[in-house]
């Protein structure tokens, strides 16, 4: 697209004022960014499904695909630190502190800890780094400490966005 000064000084690009051009993404973009979020809530409702039903029946009712997309496939490897919190998040069930998540992985696999000089640090940044994704929310509990909250759509506490909740 070609950017052009008209007779008044105006820019122009393609025969509209830049401005336009500028407003017209700015929309655009936010209304993407908004589709996004709507999307990660459902994402997160349907894997919060899918990891209750495999903890009710077992991790044999579901392929390996859907195994894989809910991060329960066993591939040999230490899971990766992300997708650790991920998990331990989605399937709290409720918010969560960096302290709590830490203690999670500790349960589930300890060794995924021990590569990290400051595990706390770690956890915060991943959790925020969620947060940054749209798939986690940041919440203050009663006792003002952050917590953090897996994102879905199910209209429960973790999807309302209080300023403030009980934990």
């Amino acid at each position: 697209m070609e950017v052009q000064k008209n007779v008044y000084g105006m820019l122009h690009a393609g025969g509209a004022p830049v401005e336009q051009v500028i407003k017209a993404a700015h929309d655009e973009l936010r209304q993407l960014m908004q589709q996004r979020s709507e999307i990660m809530k459902r994402i997160g409702t349907v894997k919060q499904t899918i990891v209750g039903l495999a903890n009710l029946f077992g991790d044999q009712v579901l392929d390996d695909d859907l195994l894989e997309l809910i991060d329960r496939k066993p591939n040999g490897r230490q899971p990766g630190f992300t997708k650790a919190c991920r998990t331990a998040l989605m399937e709290a069930g409720r918010p969560l502190g960096a302290r709590e998540v830490c203690q999670e992985l500790e349960k589930r696999s300890p060794a995924i800890l021990s590569r990290h000089k400051d595990p706390m640090a770690s956890v915060t940044t991943v959790l925020n780094r969620l947060v940054d994704y749209g798939e986690a929310r940041s919440l203050s509990n009663d006792r003002g400490r952050r917590v953090w909250a897996w994102v879905s759509d199910t209209g429960n506490a973790m999807d309302v966005a209080p300023a403030r909740i009980s934990a």
